[in-house]
């Protein structure tokens, strides 16, 4: 059974002046999932036991694409020969560009032009990238390709059913079944207004 570790941060600008716990960096708090503090270096200690670590983002967060980079640094130094990063921003068809620019065969620029890349990837995401590449390290695409989440959302999970072997490759396998009951699910259709259940769009939407 592969061991998870989601990575559950509150992130705390710090004030002028004031100073990081001694084994912790600066600029952020960390606190377990029981909402009790807990340094750096534990932390550390607590992902280097787990297979796969989750770590939540708010996308146009800068400290916590900071701190990406930071516990990649460390993780990678503890175990270099069992690591590798993924990242939601990248879609999966985009793989081929990007494992060509890591080796060396693609520009940056071209990579970065045909890796359909979000707008704060220059300040927020890059270093990482560029962190992976100097490092070799296998850095994987783990994003559905936006067309086929705009089919869901325009439509059902039954869209899916209509596209080809070669799609196929680049989406989960089918049937996909969503469990609406998830608390983030549950929470994303109270926003649209329509409750827990909502209406057709809005579960597209969610499933999408």
């Amino acid at each position: 059974m592969i061991k998870y570790k989601l990575l559950t941060l509150l992130l705390l600008v710090i004030t002028t002046g004031a100073m990081a716990q001694k084994k912790n960096k600066p600029a952020y708090q960390l606190f377990t999932a029981e909402g009790k503090s807990i340094q750096y270096g534990k932390m550390l200690k607590e992902l280097e036991e787990a297979e796969v670590i989750l770590f939540g983002e708010q996308h146009n967060d800068p400290i916590a694409h900071w701190l990406q980079l930071e516990v990649a640094k460390d993780l990678h130094r503890e175990n270099p020969q069992k690591f590798a990063i993924g990242a939601e921003m990248f879609e999966a068809d985009v793989q081929l560009v990007l494992d060509e620019y890591l080796a060396g065969q693609a520009p940056e620029k071209n990579f970065e032009q045909e890796a359909r890349p979000w707008p704060n990837y220059a300040t927020d995401y890059r270093p990482v990238v560029r962190f992976a590449k100097e490092q070799r390290i296998p850095f994987i695409a783990t994003n559905v390709p936006r067309r086929y989440a705009a089919m869901v959302s325009g439509g059902s999970l039954s869209a899916l059913e209509g596209i080809s072997q070669e799609a196929r490759k680049y989406i989960a396998p089918l049937p996909i079944t969503v469990d609406m009951e998830l608390p983030g699910y549950k929470g994303m259709m109270a926003m649209f207004g329509g409750g827990t259940h909502g209406n057709t769009k809005s579960i597209n939407i969610v499933q999408a």
